[in-house]
């Protein structure tokens, strides 16, 4: 039997918006988002990509693979790009699914837009889930997971602005994002051991080194090739960039093609959850 939409908690759940401005040519900004391959080496959200099949102008099926340190979340999904529209703009819809139990993620939908402009590619995506490890994941989804993967989307979405318009690899950015998280924790650990032994010691230049440390730690300026979150819009400028295209409510995954049926209809937003 065919699962009914959930649309009684759907407007509970506000959908995940990311949009960044990338000065890259289309062509690059496409190629680097679209390729199988190249998709995962930016996007934190994917550990691997297969693509199952192929159509010149339809829907693609894909799997997808997210590598924990001791366990792989493995989901399914349907995609559909529109990539030459009469305004230029170009547009990906997918629909996605998981069974996994340890996946914070089910059942859900998304699209990227790729509006050019006189100052470079608007690149947004939107996308909205069912959330998954059952009670546990309904209980935290809103307060602990929807915001981590909101701020995993728009810390992606920097790295593949660096790639796409410096160069920069993906794994070069992680790793100077690492060092650069380390070393403003290190200052504030520091910060903390020298309040905290100035206290002991009732020692004013140990105090003022300390307030220094913690200053320095969230006022000195991150490299430019450090990815970074706040780089991006979290909410939509407007309403139409938040509403997915109307081809993601024609699209079907595989299980609704093989049984013949009609899509899931969306939310307020287009999503099918």
């Amino acid at each position: 039997m065919r699962e009914k939409p959930d649309t009684a908690n759907s407007s509970k759940r506000a959908p995940i918006y990311v949009e960044i401005l990338v000065r890259a040519p289309m062509e690059r900004v496409w190629k680097l988002t679209q390729d199988s391959d190249l998709h995962p080496r930016w996007d934190l959200r994917f550990s691997k990509i297969v693509p199952l099949g192929h159509g010149e102008d339809g829907p693609v099926d894909f799997r997808y693979e997210f590598h924990l340190p001791l366990y792989a979340i493995h989901g399914t999904g349907t995609s559909l790009v529109h990539r030459h529209r009469a305004d230029g703009q170009a547009t990906s819809v997918l629909k996605f699914d998981t069974a996994d139990p340890l996946s914070p993620i089910g059942r859900g939908s998304g699209y990227w837009r790729y509006i050019p402009t006189r100052d470079g590619i608007r690149f947004i995506t939107g996308y909205n889930y069912r959330p998954g490890m059952g009670l546990v994941g309904k209980a935290l989804d809103s307060s602990i997971f929807r915001p981590a993967l909101g701020w995993a989307t728009a810390l992606s979405f920097d790295r593949l602005r660096l790639w796409a318009e410096s160069g920069v690899d993906p794994r070069t950015a992680r790793n100077r994002w690492s060092l650069d998280a380390g070393a403003r924790t290190g200052g504030m650990l520091a910060a903390w051991l020298l309040l905290r032994r100035a206290r002991m010691t009732s020692s004013n230049g140990v105090a003022l080194a300390g307030v220094a440390a913690a200053l320095s730690a969230f006022t000195v300026l991150s490299h430019w090739t450090v990815p970074r979150a706040r780089r991006c819009l979290r909410r939509a400028p407007d309403a139409r960039a938040a509403r997915a295209p109307s081809t993601l409510a024609g699209l079907k995954t595989n299980d609704e093609r093989g049984a013949g049926v009609r899509p899931m209809e969306g939310d307020e937003n287009g999503f099918d959850l």
